[in-house]
């Protein structure tokens, strides 16, 4: 149920079926859109939303949908059921023409993508809708026989068409000739002007002759130009040729006549299954409407409930932004969320504070929503389904009926106590207005109480105190305030759920100039208490934002710890598991090796036994011996330390290079001196040979060097080392980067600008504006950059400080002078 009357007037929604019309091919779509109504049933509204999202989908994927021809002609089809009627010429095309369209569409809605693993359709909401779609081959190729892909009756349409049209030609080609000739002959005898030709009148080829000579020529006078000065005379010798081309133009329009209606007759009996086609043809035109102006809307399916809720993150009202856009302005989004727990929400604030804008989005919204559109949210938004949408927005005081505007309000309230239920959302403007303030707002209090206790879910705007008491200690209704800058007198545009608004009465009135007298006996009317009532909600109101933004900073770096902490275990896992690997290989290779030297080992004493050699001399070979297994064993060990070492040496590259983020490898090779190499000692800055990271040497025993890098200490060989100062270094570091990538330096510096404008952005739009713009800015050389990011709650302020406490270049930020800005801006310095 929708209640007023005049609902979609009120909401804007009759302005939004407008935009839909002009997105159609046809009237097929409008149509259907005059047809569109609010919805109820879950499964309906559901597979509309499907379909939409679906044809969204075609839209942004350029998938050349067959949208070329969407015509109408089920007027003519319904004309041809009564027998003997035709459809002409046109028609045949039109209809030719959208049955192929239909064809196109089913084949593209049922196609199966090449990739597809599963045999599924693409758009598989779209294919069921075009699953029982009647498509007619042999109409089109019957059409094909007797129409040309002009739309003009075919000369071989039949055998006697084709010998009229025959005669025609060849008549009308005999008259030609005849009449050049005497036109020639005119000519030459100056009756007729050496540049006039033969030319048509009344159906029939006559030659132009000035008044004066008209004689001079036998024929008959069929026309006069306007001017006077020219008559169309048919000679005589082409009368009897030009009156059988109108017989034979009779004969060809009844054959085609005759030809129409007996393929009319073939058609009548598909006339019904040809119009459900249509339907099909409409329903196209109507989704691809709603998915064009959801395009446009920016807008998405968002997750859809089968009871009443409303849990929706920056949800816009399309017409507000499509009007602010054309004056280069953003629709401040809007979060709300109703449950069953606060079920009312109860907003005030100052006037034209966004009160009423509040209101009409969520009705808007919600009827784009049950009418199978996608709207403007986020995507995790959740979303309800309400049966009623009871609404009281507006004067509507009437003569005819003798309602005064409290009236026409008490009216509407009669009729939500009657059809308000717990699947009822209400929806009231200026609740308890009209009348005077002390009856009207107790009758808003009883009302308010009558609608908690129905269960109906609302939004109610309001001013009245006591209507913001009640909210407050009662389950069911939570209040709402439309946020207002003190400091600047302007709103805001934001809701906040949760605590009573303001109505800035005394600050509005001061801003515009009332004297201050007059200010000064207001408030000793009302009384100081009432005074400070609204001043210490306003406290509160800042006091919230406060400690709800430090809230959500902690969680954040509360979330930052635990993805660090998370990181670093696993490293940490990793390098272990690592380790383990290669002492395992080590040891196999190292046993491996061993047995290998062991068998040499006892083939040499073999060898030295069979050629009975003297002890001593066995003896030495048995030393030799001893001391090349000693020396391998150390080798192995020695190599399996390295392994290790280099494991963990590239995992602090790894961690380095993620750190510093060094800049794109240029193409040029860098230009390289030698230095004396320098001997290794404790306190010597070294790498491993090879390698590119950096340690310093702690210890150093015999040929074996204990090296810290990083934070991760390793013992390796000495040879394995060199000096950090010895290697080959780039001559210039202007020689590591490439003349491409110098020209766009040079380029950013000179398009670069120093300050950067965030306001109106979301926070993590707003984020990586900034985190380009920094990094743009220390890539260039600056000295110092401002961002604009305007006051509000400061919100946005505290996440762009957050972000520019964990940059290394910069040195320091602060708030800009007050005369320049204030805590509006940040300046940051390099």
């Amino acid at each position: 149920m929708i209640y007023p009357h005049n609902f979609e007037q009120k909401i804007g929604f009759d302005q939004i079926r407008e935009i839909l019309k002009s997105k159609c091919l046809s009237t097929l779509g409008k149509d259907r859109i005059d047809e569109m109504d609010f919805m109820t049933d879950f499964d309906e509204i559901s597979e509309q939303l499907f379909q939409t999202e679906e044809f969204l989908r075609i839209i942004r994927e350029k998938a050349n949908f067959p949208d070329q021809y969407f015509f109408d002609v089920r007027q003519s089809l319904k004309r041809v059921r009564i027998e003997g009627m035709y459809l002409d010429e046109s028609e045949i095309f039109d209809l030719r023409r959208s049955l192929d369209t239909i064809n196109q569409i089913v084949n593209f809605l049922k196609a199966i993508p090449e990739d597809c693993q599963e045999e599924k359709p693409a758009y598989p909401h779209l294919n069921k809708l075009a699953g029982d779609v009647f498509v007619f081959p042999s109409l089109v190729k019957a059409i094909d026989v007797i129409i040309d892909k002009y739309g003009k009756m075919k000369d071989n349409a039949s055998p006697e068409l084709m010998r009229i049209r025959k005669e025609l030609l060849s008549t009308t080609s005999g008259i030609s000739r005849s009449l050049n000739r005497i036109l020639r002959a005119a000519q030459s005898e100056g009756v007729v002007d050496k540049d006039a030709a033969p030319t048509l009148r009344d159906g029939r080829l006559v030659i132009p002759v000035a008044p004066s000579l008209k004689r001079r020529i036998k024929g008959i006078v069929h026309d006069e130009s306007a001017s006077g000065k020219t008559v169309f005379i048919e000679p005589a010798e082409v009368v009897e040729a030009n009156n059988r081309i109108r017989e034979l133009e009779g004969e060809e329009r009844k054959e085609i006549i005759r030809i129409l209606t007996e393929f009319s007759t073939k058609l009548r009996p598909y006339i019904e299954e040809i119009l459900s086609s249509y339907v099909f043809l409409a329903e196209i035109d109507y989704i691809r409407s709603k998915a064009h102006l959801a395009n446009d809307m920016d807008a998405i399916k968002p997750s859809l409930i089968n009871e009443p809720i409303i849990s929706w993150g920056a949800a816009i009202h399309p017409l507000l932004a499509k009007a602010l856009q054309k004056q280069g302005k953003k629709a401040v989004p809007l979060d709300i969320e109703l449950n069953a727990k606060q079920r009312i929400l109860l907003i005030s604030g100052p006037n034209a504070g966004g009160k009423s804008v509040c209101l009409k989005t969520v009705g808007l919204l919600q009827y784009m929503l049950q009418s199978g559109m996608l709207i403007a949210l986020h995507e995790s938004s959740k979303t309800g389904i309400f049966k009623s949408i009871l609404m009281d927005i507006g004067d509507e005081q009437s003569l005819e009926d003798d309602l005064s505007t409290y009236s026409s309000h008490l009216t509407n309230m009669k009729a939500m106590v009657k059809n308000g239920d717990k699947e009822s959302l209400l929806l009231i403007d200026e609740f308890g207005s009209g009348t005077e303030p002390q009856i009207g707002g107790a009758i808003a209090e009883a009302l308010l109480k009558q609608f908690n206790l129905l269960g109906t879910y609302g939004v109610i705007t309001t001013h009245y105190q006591n209507l913001k008491h009640f909210a407050e200690d009662h389950e069911g209704i939570v209040n709402g305030a439309m946020l207002y800058d003190r400091h600047h007198m302007q709103a805001l545009f934001r809701l906040e759920i949760g605590n009573p608004g303001s109505s800035f009465a005394v600050e509005i009135a001061r801003k515009i100039g009332l004297p201050e007298n007059i200010i000064a006996d207001a408030s000793d009317l009302v009384g100081a208490e009432y005074i400070n009532a609204d001043k210490y909600l306003l406290d509160i109101v800042r006091d919230k934002q406060y400690w709800e933004r430090k809230r959500r900073n902690i969680r954040q770096q509360e979330k930052q710890m635990e993805d660090a902490l998370e990181k670093y275990t696993a490293d940490i896992a990793k390098l272990q598991k690592e380790k383990k690997e290669i002492i395992r290989q080590s040891k196999q290779e190292a046993e491996s090796l061993l047995s290998e030297t062991n068998a040499r080992i006892e083939n040499t004493i073999r060898t030295i036994k069979e050629a009975q050699a003297e002890k001593g001399k066995t003896k030495i070979v048995r030393q030799e011996l001893d001391e090349f297994r000693a020396r391998i064993a150390q080798m192995e060990a020695d190599e399996k330390q390295d392994k290790i070492s280099r494991k963990m040496q590239q995992l602090i590259e790894k961690q380095e290079r993620k750190k510093n983020k060094p800049d794109k490898a240029t193409t040029n090779q860098p230009v390289v001196i030698a230095k004396k190499e320098e001997p290794i000692k404790v306190g010597s800055r070294v790498r491993m040979k090879g390698q590119r990271t950096t340690g310093e040497v702690l210890e150093i025993n015999n040929k074996n060097a204990t090296v810290l890098f990083g934070s991760i200490k390793t013992t390796t060989k000495l040879n394995r080392l060199e000096n950090s100062d010895s290697i080959e270094t780039p001559q210039a570091s202007t020689t590591y980067i490439s003349s491409d990538t110098n020209e766009n330096i040079r380029e950013k510096k000179l398009n670069f600008k120093q300050d950067i404008d965030l306001r109106g952005m979301r926070g993590d739009e707003a984020l990586q504006a900034v985190t380009y713009f920094i990094d743009d800015a220390i890539l260039v050389g600056v000295n110092r950059v401002s961002i604009l990011h305007g006051t509000g709650t400061g919100a946005l302020r505290s996440l762009i400080r957050d972000y520019l406490s964990g940059i290394n270049a910069v040195k320091s930020y602060r708030d800009e002078h007050v005369q320049l800005g204030g805590s509006g801006i940040t300046v940051v310095e390099f």
